[in-house]
């Protein structure tokens, strides 16, 4: 998860007001006992990425199963659309009451509450008799995951040592290809197997990685920022100096963070609610937030990548290749190409190259990547040449790695950072909102438009990455080189307001509502 390095990358990474707090003699993380300890335990809401990534790989893999088609009456168009698109729409209707949760009662209770569910849940769906109830164990599995996919990259974005917190949230969404490769391979095992237990065993397999998550989930700090919110100074100090500090309680960093936190929820406490989603769109800087999380969230599933995540075999037989054995060892070694491009292309590039850059690199790439694959595609399809068909599965990965370097690590990361303590939960649930509403819509209009028009559907992604590219030029700010708090200063600018200009406003605002009232 990156080093503590020197003061001219901490610079780079969090700017020189907190480079300067920090130890002027630091070893590397991985010699550094208080920092092991700390990413060992952010692997906790780590996986919680690879939790949601199974899903995706393994329902690509069941498809290419004869089992699985055979026992569910061979699914496709709209029943096909419905067994995908069931698990985000349990998401989305998730999302609201985890939100209220995460900000109510702290980051680790609805983690804890997704555990235990997403388990039960993959057993029911791996048992299930019938085509409803295999819908239905998915339904609830979605509402579940959600309880895992809202708080896991808040929690490791506040919980996370500075200089490695803008890596560390990055890397979380990379943690859907661990996920992903496990779904993949295990059907890549089981395909062979004739009976029912070829799809079942990968169906139950989705409770595994949360059970390995709360195996150490006891050792899972609540976050220092929540703990400020709700009073509890002391226990967010302990957290600082504990596993910032390495148990020095003198130290710069310690009363650097304090403060820092300590005043942003001061600032906030003076113009934004705890309770109202409304704040999302209230000021200027926040409407100009929510419209990037909708960008973030939409273009997510409608940049062209859902065709592939969840409709790989789809895909692959416009070209030709329709062996099961073929189609699921493509299917592995695209998930393991994509985790390997996604950490170390993508994540860990983050404060070297920047938000904004890598977003613009990775969407212009996809854009003629994705022309080139429509072009190779409408040749194989005429000419049925076999040279044209290989052509395709390579730019299919050369598409995938411009989408691995940013919208993999940072499409929870960004809207993280952008949104400020008291609006960061509501604001990622709106991302995510976005995104499963996207990924409901596309999981039905995906398999009817394929198998209508065929590869001509490619044209329609074209034309929607040309218009994401210019959106994200417009209105993409960068992020790096500021700590969380500093974050706010890039929408709302250093000439804004300060905590004793927003009290001043705040004590005016009273007294004209006194007044009012009198």
């Amino acid at each position: 998860m990156g080093i503590l390095g020197g003061k001219k990358e901490a610079e780079l990474a969090v700017g020189s007001a907190l480079a300067g707090a920090l130890p002027q003699d630091a070893k590397p993380w991985y010699r550094t006992p208080h920092l092991i300890q700390l990413n060992l335990i952010l692997l906790v809401p780590m996986l919680s990425s690879a939790s949601l990534g199974y899903d995706g790989s393994m329902m690509n893999g069941l498809q290419t199963l004869t089992q699985w088609k055979t026992f569910f009456g061979n699914p496709e168009g709209a029943i096909l659309g419905m067994m995908n698109s069931i698990y985000p729409l349990g998401k989305v209707i998730a999302l609201f009451l985890v939100t209220y949760v995460s900000d109510r009662w702290g980051r680790r209770l609805p983690i804890f509450m997704g555990l235990i569910a997403c388990i039960g849940f993959a057993i029911m769906q791996g048992l299930a008799q019938n085509l409803a109830t295999f819908v239905t164990a998915r339904a609830l599995l979605g509402f579940s995951t959600s309880f895992l996919s809202q708080p896991s990259p808040v929690v490791i974005a506040e919980l996370a040592y500075p200089t490695q917190r803008g890596k560390a949230t990055a890397l979380y969404n990379t943690f859907f290809y661990f996920g992903a490769i496990f779904a993949a391979w295990c059907t890549f095992g089981t395909f062979k197997i004739q009976s029912t237990w070829s799809w079942r065993i990968p169906s139950i397999l989705q409770g595994a990685l949360p059970i390995v998550q709360l195996l150490g989930f006891y050792f899972l700090p609540e976050s220092p920022r929540y703990l400020v919110s709700k009073g509890r100074r002391e226990e967010a100090r302990k957290f600082i100096i504990k596993y910032h500090a390495g148990g020095d309680e003198n130290a710069a960093i310690v009363k650097f963070e304090m403060d820092e936190i300590e005043q942003a929820l001061e600032e906030e406490a003076m113009v934004l609610s705890t309770t109202s989603w409304f704040d999302l769109i209230r000021t200027p800087a926040n409407r100009k937030r929510t419209f990037i999380a909708v960008i973030l969230g939409w273009f997510s599933q409608w940049n062209g990548i859902g065709v592939v995540s969840y409709y790989l075999t789809l895909v692959l037989n416009t070209i030709g290749i329709t062996d099961t054995k073929d189609q699921t060892l493509i299917n592995g070694l695209l998930q393991i190409f994509n985790w390997l491009v996604a950490t170390f292309c993508g994540a860990l590039m983050v404060d070297r190259i920047g938000r904004r850059k890598l977003f613009l690199i990775s969407t212009a790439g996809m854009l003629c990547s994705y022309v080139a694959w429509t072009g190779l595609t409408s040749a194989f399809v005429t000419n049925r040449n076999e040279g044209m068909g290989r052509a395709v599965v390579a730019f299919i990965f050369i598409c995938y790695f411009f989408y691995d370097i940013a919208w993999t690590p940072l499409l929870q990361a960004y809207p993280v950072e952008i949104y400020p303590y008291t609006l960061r939960g509501r604001g990622l649930s709106f991302t995510l909102i976005t995104s499963f509403t996207g990924l409901i819509v596309s999981n039905q209009v995906n398999p009817i438009a394929m198998k209508a028009i065929g590869w001509k559907y490619y044209i329609v992604f074209c034309c929607l990455l040309a218009v994401l590219f210019v959106l994200i030029y417009l209105f993409f700010p960068e992020t790096k080189g500021h700590t969380l708090e500093e974050i706010t200063e890039v929408f709302e600018g250093k000439a804004g307001k300060n905590a004793d200009d927003k009290l001043e406003e705040g004590n005016h605002k009273n007294e004209t509502k006194q007044i009012e009232l009198a």
